[in-house]
C-alpha cells in the first residue's frame, strides 16, 4: 500500500460488536490521526439512574483491548458482583452490568450530570484508555430506536434485544428524537474532510440508519467514497438479527439486499466469497463495484486483513474519482 493513501482522512459508521471489530483493524492500518470512528447512540439507555452507551462502549472497549473476546461486549475478567446483589434483592437483572463497567457508567453520568455532552466525556475516556482513533458519537441529543414488533407492540431497543433476546417478530422501527438530534460536535467536520467513508458491518436498521438519520449526515456523505462492508454472510449475520429483521420485514436476508439498502451513497460495497456469486447482481443493479474477499473478523489476526483489504478497495475507487490523488502510487506499491 503507497504510504500517502495511508494519510488520506478516513471516517469509519459503527454500530457495536461487529463495527468495533472493523474499526479495530482499521486502527492497525491507518495512522490514528486519519482515522474518525463515529458510533450509533439510538440503543442507549438509562438503567439503574446510569447512562448506557452500548456500541459507543463496545468500540471504545474493543480499540483498547479491553472488551471480552468471547461476548464481543463489555470487559475482559469482568466480575458480577453487583448485579447478583441487585438479584438477590429482587431488582432487575435483564441487562447485566459488570463491576468493571460500572465503574465507567457511573463516572460518565456524574460527569454528563454536571452538563458535560456525552462525545467529549467520550473522547476523554478513550484519551484514558489508550485509544488514539478518534472516537465520536453521532449526536449529544437523546435519540430513541423504538423496534415495533408483533406480539409486544413498540419495544426500546434494549428491550426488544436483550430483554426479549430478539424474539418477537419485527414490522419496523422509528428514531424517537431524531428530528430534533444534532450531530455532536467534529461529527460533520469529520466527515466533510474525510475523503473516504467506510459503513462497518453493522447492523444496517438500527445501528447505521440511526447514524444517517441524523439531521445533515446523509447530506454530508453527497459526493465522497463510500464503501459499505456487508454485514450479512451467506443469508445470516456472525452477530445480532440483521438477518431476521431482513426476513421479518418481507426481504431476502443477503448481501444483495444490503447492497440496496445502501444503494443511493455507495461508491463501492463489499462482500464475502461466500457470497461471490451475487457479485454480478450487486454490480448491474446497484451499479457500483463489489470486492469479494474474505470478511469474517474472527480470529483477532483476521479483522486487520478484513480493513486492509476494504481499505485498498475504498483508495482505489477514490483514486477513480480523484485524478489529483494519483499521486499516491499505486495500490501495493510502498
Amino acid at each position: 500500500m503507497a504510504a500517502q493513501s495511508r494519510s488520506l482522512p478516513a471516517v469509519v459508521l459503527s454500530g457495536g460488536v461487529g463495527g468495533a471489530r472493523f474499526a479495530w483493524g482499521m486502527a492497525r492500518v491507518l495512522p490514528a490521526e486519519a482515522l474518525t470512528i463515529i458510533v450509533n447512540v439510538a440503543d442507549d439507555l438509562e438503567l439503574f439512574g446510569l447512562y448506557i452507551s452500548p456500541d459507543v462502549d463496545t468500540v471504545c472497549y474493543t480499540l483498547a483491548d479491553l472488551e471480552d473476546p468471547e461476548r464481543g461486549w463489555g470487559r475482559a475478567d469482568e466480575t458480577w458482583h453487583a448485579m447478583e446483589t441487585v438479584a438477590r434483592l429482587g431488582g432487575p437483572t435483564w441487562f447485566r452490568l459488570g463491576d468493571r463497567d460500572l465503574g465507567l457508567h457511573l463516572e460518565r453520568t456524574r460527569r454528563m450530570a454536571q452538563g458535560e455532552p456525552l462525545s467529549r466525556i467520550t473522547q476523554d475516556f478513550c484519551r484514558r484508555l489508550g485509544v488514539a482513533p478518534k472516537v465520536l458519537p453521532v449526536t449529544d441529543d437523546p435519540v430513541r430506536t423504538i423496534v415495533d414488533t408483533v406480539e409486544h407492540g413498540p419495544l426500546p431497543f434494549q428491550e426488544y434485544f436483550v430483554r426479549y433476546r430478539t424474539e418477537p417478530q419485527v414490522r419496523g422501527f422509528r428514531f424517537v428524537g431524531i428530528e430534533q438530534a444534532r450531530p455532536a460536535a467534529g461529527v460533520l467536520e469529520a466527515l466533510q474532510h474525510a475523503a473516504i467513508v467506510l459503513i462497518a458491518p453493522s447492523n444496517p436498521w438500527v445501528s447505521v440508519d440511526p447514524i444517517l438519520a441524523v439531521p445533515g449526515v446523509r447530506a454530508a456523505l453527497q459526493g465522497k467514497t463510500v464503501v459499505a462492508v456487508s454485514p450479512i454472510i451467506g443469508g445470516r449475520t456472525v452477530k445480532g438479527p440483521a438477518a431476521k429483521m431482513f426476513r421479518e420485514l418481507g426481504l431476502e436476508p443477503s448481501a444483495l439486499s444490503v447492497a440496496r439498502h445502501y444503494a443511493d451513497l455507495l461508491s463501492g460495497f463489499v462482500i464475502d466469497t461466500e457470497d461471490a456469486s451475487l457479485a454480478p447482481r450487486i454490480q448491474a443493479e446497484v451499479g457500483v463495484p463489489v470486492l469479494v474477499t474474505e470478511t469474517l473478523m474472527q480470529p483477532k489476526p483476521r479483522r486487520e486483513q478484513v480493513a486492509r483489504s476494504v481499505w485498498e478497495f475504498a483508495v482505489a475507487l477514490y483514486e477513480v474519482v480523484s485524478p489529483a490523488s494519483s499521486a499516491h502510487g499505486p495500490l501495493g506499491e510502498g
